[in-house]
């Protein structure tokens, strides 16, 4: 067996300079937005350019029998990327360039760690756009919303990265390349291993490409729609109903009032009325007037006092406003910020359970939700001080509250994450929710892929 002395070696000599084992460096690997941190620090960062480069890390990495953590930008919010004592920080964020973009056949192939907005950015030119929404949008990669299996605002009528990505190609733990998926619309010869990846937070291989399917821009007008309601859960059934208006907008986010005044203050707003939530409606495309009107009169109908406006700058300050929630949460203390998924009518049910959980825990939980989908963040908010690293860990009784709500959410036949992934933060519900077969069969899954057991260990599924 080699020394982790051993193992820097090996890489620097294949790799050179790519290799970093400087302090900030390997401080920076071990934590991600979610607030946690692994245990001690990685080997080194490997800051690979290419394929070839990912190769022979994992090369090396399965040869020394070196834990090997995946990572973009970091922003993710589960812990999933965090690399710790005697693992090698495999950073993909330098593969970042667009290989190909075929206005033709509605498709664009990229390298993972391409920026989200930097991509539709690139693909305006071409009048064209991946659908993937994610708040984040100004800062995670491509990668990391294929690793996570994001969503955004935007995915109650455009769909999910699962909905995005026509193929994948994938180093696995041994170095060997596959190229999974196809470039047609239609494909289905033999199992779907690139739906497979999607969402696997790293411990199946290292995407090193990824050929993504695109949408045309949308024609036509954008309307945005701001209603506010005298409490959240009136704003929840306001939702609802528009759901079963059998109207479809382009974005529904929900805010609490916590939420509201939080963001509020932060962007120096005017406050907002105390207790007030709001929702904020997109709709888009050569229907969206009609849309727009026939939503403001479900809100109404609802109880909600609702603008319509037909600018579109105006419009964007208004999702500013739902965008801007994570830095208003920092003004709050530190916050865990969580990701539960129910089905749509359950939604003020699910508000219901928030508001439960917070009297019984003595708890304060600012919550937003994309309401199109069901999903929704509720922030647990505490104050603690950092360890020796820098690092502040949620308390017990944080962890107790966020039982206590993910229990709730899979009583309403909801899911334990929508979008943030499992990580290190879900794991020790993640048999609650798939039951034990099926957790013992996801992990036999990833041990076809990966035998030794190298790639992100610890992650996702836990003992």
């Amino acid at each position: 067996m080699s020394t982790p002395v051993d193992v820097v070696a090996q890489l620097r000599a294949a790799l050179g300079e790519r290799v970093d084992s400087s302090p900030a460096s390997l401080a920076e690997s071990r934590a991600d937005k979610s607030g946690h941190a692994a245990s001690g620090t990685p080997l080194a960062v490997v800051h690979a350019t290419s394929v070839a480069d990912v190769q022979q890390t994992l090369r090396i990495a399965s040869a020394t029998r070196t834990p090997v953590v995946t990572r973009g930008a970091g922003t993710g919010l589960a812990g999933g990327a965090n690399a710790g004592e005697g693992e090698i920080a495999l950073s993909v964020r330098r593969m970042d360039r667009i290989l190909e973009v075929r206005p033709d056949d509605l498709l664009a192939v990229v390298e993972p760690g391409l920026i989200n907005a930097d991509l539709n950015t690139a693909l305006a030119e071409h009048g064209l756009w991946w659908a993937p929404d994610p708040a984040s949008r100004a800062t995670s990669t491509v990668g990391g919303n294929i690793a996570t299996g994001a969503g955004g605002l935007l995915c109650a009528k455009y769909g999910v990265v699962r909905d995005a990505v026509l193929g994948i190609d994938l180093v696995l733990a041994d170095g060997r390349l596959l190229h999974l998926g196809h470039r047609t619309v239609k494909g289905v010869t033999g199992l779907d291993l690139t739906s497979l990846v999607i969402g696997s937070e790293g411990t199946l291989g290292v995407v090193v490409g990824a050929t993504l399917k695109l949408r045309r821009l949308v024609p036509g007008e954008v309307r945005t729609i701001a209603a506010t309601f005298p409490g959240v859960r009136a704003a929840a059934e306001a939702s609802a109903a528009v759901t079963a208006a059998g109207v479809q907008p382009a974005i529904m986010e929900l805010m609490d009032a916590a939420s509201l005044a939080a963001v509020h203050r932060l962007l120096s707003l005017e406050p907002p009325t105390p207790g007030a939530a709001q929702l904020t409606i997109q709709t888009d495309g050569p229907a969206a007037d009609l849309e727009a009107e026939r939503i403001a009169e479900v809100l109404m109908a609802a109880g909600g006092a609702v603008a319509v406006s037909h600018d579109r700058e105006e419009g964007e300050r208004l999702l500013t406003i739902r965008r801007s929630m994570h830095p208003a949460m920092e003004t709050l203390g530190t916050a865990l910020i969580e990701d539960v998924s129910v089905p749509r009518s359950a939604l003020p049910a699910m508000f219901d359970e928030i508001a439960r959980v917070e009297r019984e825990h003595g708890v304060v939980i600012p919550t937003v939700a994309h309401a199109g989908d069901g999903n929704l963040h509720p922030n647990f908010i505490f104050d603690a001080e950092p360890d020796e690293f820098g690092v502040i860990e949620a308390p017990a009784h944080i962890w107790a509250a966020a039982d206590d709500l993910f229990r709730a959410a899979l009583r309403l036949g909801g899911t334990l994450t929508g979008e943030h992934g499992v990580g290190v933060l879900k794991r020790r519900w993640l048999v609650d929710e798939l039951g034990e077969d099926q957790w013992d069969l996801q992990r036999r899954i990833t041990r076809q892929f990966d035998p030794l057991g190298i790639l992100n260990p610890g992650k996702v599924f836990a003992d």
